[in-house]
């Protein structure tokens, strides 16, 4: 049987199940949902880990009208009363507010009044209905006309959910996905008080003064506190990444991975997977980012020799976690994240009711916001107010790793003089110059007690990058293999290829370059500069242990 398509970016439920993509069952958040009553549920978790589908899923089961099949099969189909209660019974009103962008608070508003006018559309049965007065339906008209006002979108949700309930004699429920991207756009752009003024307009009478409300749910990264955003709103319940109950719906367990894994016959890669994506802990759950999971299946698939990708890191832009590590650029903070690219852990308390105005207050903050967000995750539930934040996985660790290079190289293009000594030393083959550069470089401006060779590769590479007259290459195929580094002047005359080795014994060092070297010829790694017709080519095999350095050094051309 051919296997079924892998969802990648498809977050439409219906979609998936009709179209055969493989799906990860978490219809069990229905039932739980059921049974653990709240007329408010916000769930808090990081982009990427299936907030949308399972939103979308929601809509699915609920909605009056909507096809029950897509669900046969599934774990929710063997509840069969609660099927029976609930299953197709319900008007549904769902937005996402995922693409409340914009420069301005203008710009921003449009977004939303379009938004709110397509689901406004998409329950056409109100405007023909006969339940409904045309003086009840107003307001609804002037949305989908357009010419709705600004309170006409303030009250637009309890709106919908009001002629809902008259056109079918039931009360609503009211989906709303990723509710608080609208206030970090605002934040970053400047105008952040205004639109929080709508927000909370909005969310004020959708869900505290909604008498045709069955009830809510809504998803987003950070809980904003009930303070700025849920004024009066008594009847909320938040089920944070620290709260075991639901701990298994959002994001990929390990059983989960491994038959996901076994479906495609790529049970080889499970090792990689648990590596770069999983490391996640949810309540008492730990987990995998289902959107990595899926594309690197998805590119396992199309060639079994790919490589794990940053595929979380690389969906939208990490300005706001950068920024944020940028205020730990000196001092303790600095210190305690260079102790996490190290593999340990650091003790803080989390405050996980910020504002986002209370962000730069303090560093603690920061601990919080890259909690909440995903950049970091505890060992194990916290004790005493204390949590034990690490990075969750190889993935994540490369933002923070590719920081502190940032700051590397702020420093060392202070240096001006020394960095032309150096890249003259390294078109020389001197490898004393090189050596003593480095190890400066190392005591002074490094202070990871505990680097791989990972590291010294990121080091050496942004070291070089440096230099405005070399081409620099990191992981290059070349001859039977990958080198490390490859460097070509401009020019086209002379080029180096660098095999790096990390070791844990400085006894080692010379037998490492030695082994590098062996290393560059065995592979023929300086067949690409022969390719193109440079006549002058070093090979460097360079050492690293701790905060030392040994090179060697050959001209092979």
């Amino acid at each position: 049987m051919e296997n079924r398509k892998l969802p990648v970016g498809i977050d439409s439920f219906e979609k998936l199940r009709k179209e055969n993509f493989y799906y990860v069952d978490k219809t069990g958040l229905i039932a739980d949902l059921m049974r653990n009553w709240g007329e408010v549920n916000l769930f808090t978790r990081p982009r990427r880990f299936g907030k949308t589908l399972n939103m979308s899923m929601l809509k699915s089961f609920f909605e009056i009208g909507g096809d029950k099949s897509i669900f046969d099969g599934l774990a929710i189909r063997r509840e069969e009363e609660l099927c029976e209660a609930y299953m197709g019974k319900f008007p549904v009103v769902f937005i996402s507010l995922k693409g409340v962008d914009g420069l301005t608070f203008e710009d921003a508003y449009e977004r939303l009044r379009q938004l709110i006018r397509n689901e406004a559309f998409r329950l056409a049965e109100l405007r023909g209905s006969m339940a409904i007065t045309d003086e009840e339906k107003s307001s609804y008209l002037r949305i989908i006309n357009e010419k709705d006002a600004f309170s006409d979108i303030s009250e637009s949700l309890r709106m919908l959910c009001s002629l809902l309930e008259k056109h079918y004699g039931q009360k609503a429920i009211l989906l709303i996905d990723e509710y608080d991207v609208p206030l970090d756009k605002a934040y970053a752009h400047g105008y952040y008080d205004r639109m929080i003024d709508l927000i909370r307009a909005m969310f004020s009478a959708a869900l505290k003064t909604n008498d045709s409300l069955f009830f809510a749910v809504m998803t987003g990264c950070l809980r904003v506190s009930k303070e700025s955003i849920f004024t009066g709103l008594n009847n909320l319940k938040v089920h944070s990444i620290s709260d075991v109950k639901y701990d298994e719906y959002f994001g990929f367990t390990d059983m989960e991975v491994r038959k996901m894994l076994s479906e495609y016959d790529l049970e080889a890669h499970s090792a990689e997977a648990r590596e770069w994506y999983d490391g996640y802990l949810f309540g008492e759950q730990n987990v995998y980012c289902p959107w990595d999971v899926i594309n690197y299946c998805d590119d396992l698939r199309s060639d079994p020799q790919a490589e794990p990708k940053a595929y979380w890191l690389n969906t939208s832009g990490n300005a706001m976690v950068r920024s944020l590590i940028q205020k730990a650029k000196t001092g303790t903070a600095r210190m305690e994240i260079e102790e996490l690219i190290a593999g340990e852990t650091i003790l803080k308390t989390l405050n996980e009711q910020l504002t986002h105005n209370e962000i730069d207050d303090s560093i603690e903050n920061v601990w919080s916001l890259l909690y909440m967000t995903g950049y970091l995750t505890i060992t194990e539930r916290p004790s005493g107010g204390k949590y034990a934040l690490r990075i969750p996985n190889r993935e994540v660790r490369q933002i923070y790793t590719q920081q502190v290079l940032s700051w590397f190289r702020e420093s060392v293009r202070k240096d001006t003089d020394k960095l032309t000594a150096l890249y003259t030393a390294f078109e020389a083959g001197d490898t004393e110059t090189i050596a003593n550069y480095l190890n400066r470089q190392l005591i002074t401006t490094v202070s990871f007690h505990d680097a791989r060779e990972s590291f010294y590769h990121g080091f050496l590479l942004a070291l070089l990058s440096t230099c405005a007259t070399w081409e620099v290459s990191s992981n290059a195929e070349t001859g039977i293999g990958r080198a490390d580094i490859i460097v070509e002047r401009e020019d086209g005359q002379l080029g180096f290829v660098i095999e790096i080795k990390d070791v844990r014994d400085r006894q080692k060092m010379d037998a490492a370059c030695e082994a590098a070297m062996k290393q560059i010829d065995e592979k023929d790694y300086t067949a690409v500069l022969r390719r193109y017709g440079v006549e002058k080519i070093w090979a460097y095999g360079i050492a690293f242990c701790d905060k030392k350095c040994r090179i060697v050094a050959e001209r092979v051309s």
